[in-house]
């Protein structure tokens, strides 16, 4: 008989929940405990694993659904078992929803019930460390992490077997509010949601682009222009730049576990993906190459931060403040080696994407958090030791914002690039010889046997 598909109870006061999204098409074959849907709540986004192993069949929810907890969304039909007409759906009163609640055992029969996980990257999974497994949480716990800004590695868990709850949670906001100065008020407020991943699509395993501290996906152009066609690109936007919401930060590790989880969800699915990242960009994908280092196939790092403690802090505060033309200009003309190469209608660009108040001064908030009196607070050097997959390093030696030699510092076999008569931008002033670089790399890595 068919495995009834159902919407479970994820939380004890919930009725309904809203079917966000299928990782299945009708039709198709699908494992036992892989990802089967998404559900949100007014308190969480959860994903739910398939019951059985089988086909999926007679899909009665869409996504942006409203579903009552406990009634039966789809059917999952054995290999080999004939699909017939759409079987009784029982109402969901007949299914018992706390089946369905995580830690529950099944009732009813001999068919595990559907049970929901957070998905990689969401409040609630452990700190980003290689093999680090998943933190327990209910999921008023997390919504109130996230709301907080809290990392759920933080909390000590009261509840069975280590399970966080949110008044673990409470607990710590108030010890941490008894002991903690009170901070300046920022000037701007923080915003939800995920962070802006746009994509161009492409046969070849992707590559993923994050940008450096007060750019944005767009800067990636005239590298994109450069390589050669056919490259899948995924570009991810950090916080608080580009489209991505602004969003408040504690720390690096505080910034590379929201990309993380952005990253986690836009590669999803996928055999392995390519990472090129460029200043603080370059710093968080030698963080995720680290922690996802089966899931990365070669890392490219451009100018990275996190490789000694010089920063030139008063460019990056100049850029950060500046609220015109007249005052970013002189800056940016600083980024590369070679001054002429930013005009006034770059900077008449760069000034429409942070013409926002509340975003220049979630970025000034962001450069104090990260490199406070003009020093780069974060150490990247371990993570890069601990990279297995073929990486490389690009570094113009005019650099103004942080000096190549760092690049030195590293104690690992890397491919160096020192670049000459570049400065910080090496993919705007010279995006041909950087596009040979990571095309070499790409060849080497998916280069047959």
């Amino acid at each position: 008989m068919p495995v009834e598909v159902i919407l479970p109870k994820v939380d004890m006061d919930m009725t309904h929940g809203t079917l966000a999204t299928w990782h299945v098409k009708p039709g198709d074959m699908v494992q036992k405990g892989a990802a089967l849907f998404d559900i949100e709540t007014d308190k969480a986004a959860m994903e739910v694993e398939a019951p059985a192993t089988g086909r999926l069949q007679h899909v009665l929810a869409e996504p942006g659904t409203k579903v009552p907890v406990g009634s039966v969304i789809a059917w999952l039909y054995a290999e080999g078992e004939t699909v017939d007409t759409l079987p009784p759906v029982p109402a969901p009163g007949d299914v018992p929803a706390e089946a369905a609640v995580p830690d529950a055992p099944a009732l009813g029969g001999t068919e595990q019930a559907p049970y929901a996980v957070p998905p990689q990257g969401m409040a609630g999974h452990a700190s980003p460390m290689p093999g680090g497994s998943l933190l327990r949480a209910t999921p008023a716990a997390r919504h109130a992490a996230r709301t907080a800004g809290l990392d759920l590695s933080d909390v000590a868990g009261s509840g069975p077997r280590g399970r966080i709850q949110k008044q673990d949670v409470d607990d710590l906001l108030a010890r941490e509010r008894d002991v903690a100065p009170p901070r300046p008020v920022s000037g701007w407020v923080a915003d939800s949601g995920p962070l802006a991943v746009t994509r161009r699509p492409g046969r070849d395993a992707p590559l993923v682009l994050i940008h450096g501290f007060a750019a944005d996906s767009t800067g990636w152009l005239p590298l994109e222009k450069a390589l050669l066609p056919g490259r899948a690109l995924i570009r991810i936007d950090l916080p608080g730049h580009g489209r991505s919401p602004k969003r408040k930060i504690r720390d690096f590790a505080h910034l590379a576990r929201m990309v993380l989880e952005a990253f986690d969800e836009a590669t999803r699915g996928l055999d392995g993906v390519h990472l090129l990242g460029h200043s603080l960009g370059g710093a968080v994908a030698a963080a995720i190459a680290d922690i996802r280092s089966s899931r990365v196939l070669s890392l490219t790092a451009m100018a990275p931060a996190g490789l000694g403690p010089d920063i030139n802090g008063e460019m990056l505060a100049g850029i950060a403040r500046a609220t015109r033309v007249e005052s970013l200009s002189p800056w940016l003309r600083q980024l590369a080696g070679n001054a002429e190469l930013i005009g006034d209608d770059y900077a008449k660009a760069a000034m429409r994407g942070r013409a926002d108040p509340g975003l220049r001064s979630c970025q000034m908030e962001m450069a104090e958090v990260l490199f406070p009196d003009g020093v780069q607070a974060f150490d990247l050097r371990p993570a890069f030791a601990r990279l297995s997959m073929p990486a490389s390093i690009v570094w113009g030696r005019r650099d103004q914002v942080t000096p190549f030699r760092h690049a030195l510092s590293i104690e690992a076999d890397f491919a160096l690039h020192f670049l000459h008569g570049i400065g910080h931008i090496p993919h705007f002033e010279c995006p041909e010889r950087v596009a040979r670089i990571v095309e070499r790399q790409f060849a080497a890595v998916e280069a047959p046997g």
